[in-house]
């Protein structure tokens, strides 16, 4: 099993910056995938961005040049720097946990706001 355990959401006006952090904990394998997801009222779970233990990471079109994932395996804990903020980028963020053999976790979710 897997626990996440997401941080670092709130209100933030058009334009401002939010990092999000996502730290996993409990049976992690060395090779695995964690990403950010976001849901929108009323609309589906979409991928923002995501990185493998290797550093290899990939965007949303949307959000490319905007938005900047890392992590720190050390730590078993990924971050989400999101810059230039838009109005359109209010949702609930997902942090999400895959490795071979085993089913995707997932975090509870925080909830980023993003005001005119």
């Amino acid at each position: 099993q897997v626990q996440l355990v997401e941080s670092g959401g709130g209100l933030v006006q058009a334009g401002g910056s939010l990092r999000l952090s996502c730290a996993a904990s409990g049976s992690i394998f060395s090779i695995n995938v964690m990403g950010w997801y976001r849901q929108a009222p009323g609309k589906q779970r979409v991928l923002v961005a995501a990185i493998t233990s290797g550093h290899i990471a990939n965007y949303a079109d949307s959000v490319k040049g905007r938005f900047t994932i890392s992590r720190d395996n050390a730590k078993n804990t990924v971050y989400l720097q999101m810059n230039s903020l838009k109005p359109e980028d209010t949702a609930l963020y997902y942090c999400k946990y895959s490795d071979s053999g085993r089913g995707d976790y997932w975090g509870k979710g925080t909830l980023v706001t993003v005001s005119l």
